[in-house]
């Protein structure tokens, strides 16, 4: 059984009836869905809706994202099918990928940006907080999945003396997403701890509501 099937999914903010713009947010290591729900309250978009899937353990993988990625299954590929088996039902319920936000921080950015990777689509925008590709060092990322991130606003954002993601790690990613057309917005903060700051809360503000302006379905 993959460790994060079957485990809840937390929803806030407006109903998935009513919203045309949905946020997909993405819990760090040692964490859980109320905690990257806490940043959702912060980013004060009340007509959005919002879905933070729970990993198990409060852990998506055991060990660094920079560690050999057989050291980190099935926790990695369990991970991206709950991702997918979100968006899929969104789009389902006849939202469009233009209408959706995948949103992460620290573990969950580095995992938000790895299902960008491989499940390419014209999302509405994709945000990776303290985080980025998966990988150990000299991974060149060549394999995506069909699909297109043609002009998709993507922000990576990252203190540049991070204990846990190298800045070099943020630079790579920022190549490979501007290598497969994304719009990349990419922001080193000197000296920084692993945390969100309120410029990045400002710049995913602008994310959302540039998404907001698209109906739904479109």
């Amino acid at each position: 059984m993959l460790p994060h099937s079957g485990n809840p999914v937390v929803h806030a903010g407006a109903s998935l009836d009513d919203a045309s713009t949905v946020m997909i947010l993405v819990h760090g290591r040692n964490a859980a869905p109320r905690n990257i729900l806490d940043l959702f309250v912060q980013l004060d978009r009340p007509g959005v809706a919002a879905l933070a899937p729970a990993a198990g353990g409060g852990t998506w993988y055991p060990h660094s994202f920079l560690a050999p990625r057989e050291q980190n299954e099935p926790g990695i590929s369990s991970g991206l099918f709950v991702l997918e088996t979100l968006v899929l039902d969104l789009l389902e319920r006849g939202f469009s990928a233009q209408n959706l936000v995948l949103l992460g921080f620290s573990q969950g950015a580095c995992l938000s940006a790895e299902f960008a990777f491989r499940q390419p689509r014209l999302y509405g925008g994709v945000v990776v907080l303290s985080g980025g590709l998966i990988g150990p060092p000299g991974t060149t990322w060549t394999d995506a999945a069909v699909g297109s991130l043609d002009q998709v606003p993507i922000f990576l954002g990252c203190s540049d003396v991070d204990a846990h993601i190298p800045k070099e790690r943020v630079l790579d990613s920022e190549m490979v997403f501007s290598r497969m057309g994304a719009r990349v917005t990419r922001r080193l903060y000197p000296g920084m701890a692993h945390t969100v700051n309120d410029d990045e809360i400002a710049f995913v503000r602008s994310i959302i509501d540039d998404v907001s302006s698209v109906p739904r379905g479109i």
